[in-house]
């Protein structure tokens, strides 16, 4: 089905050191596959993860709810309810540091880098050099967060102004689509704060409306959580319900279309996914394709399923 909860998501507590928060795995239990989102809270006074930096994953988050600290090549700005943060690869170390109920959605490529490990060696190969490498856990901590916590905590200086990589959902202005299916505002949160590989939209549908005509891609994938309100997944011709906390993983290339659809209440929810030059969105109740790395949309004249034989 491709779906889950926040209330049913498998969760742990990642504590050593001033490193202490709970990880929800929403994407991986959606069944997400190339692209993925945790649901991270940290405790007040704490830290996310180890300081950071991806080589080439560009990461985002969703602040959920409190407040916390931004802190990223030792600058540090506030964040809070509905902020965007977009921390793009080889742009300097990055972490959350917790104020008070800091909780936030992390979306990101799944990049598994090609990097041969030789333990009998206790080393790595890692673009041609061979570096020490210990394992993947002590004492089922990830051997990163041991790490950091003998380090102790990074300094803290004062809040400076907002770096242009942390935005708010108010402060986004939203296109308006008002037709008489499809009815929505969306706020193209990611881009705003500066996604160049994938992307993150806000998005509010009216009542009883859809928030995009029934669709499928060839090769980009998405995630889908509700924030607000309820209403139904549609998957080709089957409606599930959703609601606040429920996360939708649609992988690229099944052929199956989708499209979520408010209900009384309306619906509100973020759509993460890549940016593939390739992809194919095909809408089948027109019939069209769209070739949306060049831009181009036509619809089909004859449609005809290849069945395997010539």
């Amino acid at each position: 089905m491709g779906l889950t909860h926040f209330d049913e998501a498998r969760s742990r507590e990642l504590a050593v050191g001033h490193l202490r928060a709970t990880w929800s795995y929403l994407g991986e239990d959606a069944g997400s596959v190339h692209v993925g989102v945790r649901r991270i809270r940290v405790h007040d006074g704490h830290w996310s993860t180890p300081c950071h930096e991806h080589g080439q994953e560009e990461e985002t988050f969703y602040v959920l709810g409190g407040r916390g600290l931004s802190w990223q090549a030792g600058e540090v700005a506030e964040i809070g309810a509905g902020d965007c943060i977009v921390y793009r690869p080889r742009r300097g170390a990055h972490s959350l540091h917790g104020l008070a109920g800091l909780d936030v959605l992390a979306f990101g490529p799944r990049l598994h880098d090609e990097s041969p490990r030789f333990p009998r060696l206790g080393g790595s190969l890692v673009g041609g050099r061979f570096v020490e490498s210990l394992g993947g856990a002590v004492a089922g901590l990830p051997i990163q967060f041991v790490r950091e916590a003998e380090l102790g905590p990074p300094e803290l200086p004062e809040p400076g102004p907002r770096p242009e990589n942390v935005v708010n959902v108010a402060a986004v202005e939203g296109s308006i689509v008002d037709r008489p299916r499809v009815s929505r505002r969306r706020r193209r949160l990611g881009e705003a704060a500066g996604a160049v590989a994938t992307g993150l939209n806000h998005v509010e549908v009216g009542p009883g409306k859809d928030g995009d005509p029934l669709h499928c891609h060839s090769l980009e994938e998405e995630i889908f959580v509700v924030l607000e309100g309820d209403g139904v997944l549609v998957l080709d011709e089957e409606e599930t319900p959703v609601r606040a906390g429920t996360v939708v993983a649609r992988p690229a290339g099944t052929g199956v279309s989708h499209q979520l659809r408010a209900g009384d209440r309306g619906l509100t929810y973020l759509a993460y996914g890549t940016r593939e030059p390739g992809d194919v969105c095909y809408y089948p109740r027109s019939n069209k394709l769209n070739f949306r790395g060049v831009g181009v949309i036509g619809r089909i004249e004859q449609l005809d399923y290849w069945d395997g034989e010539e």
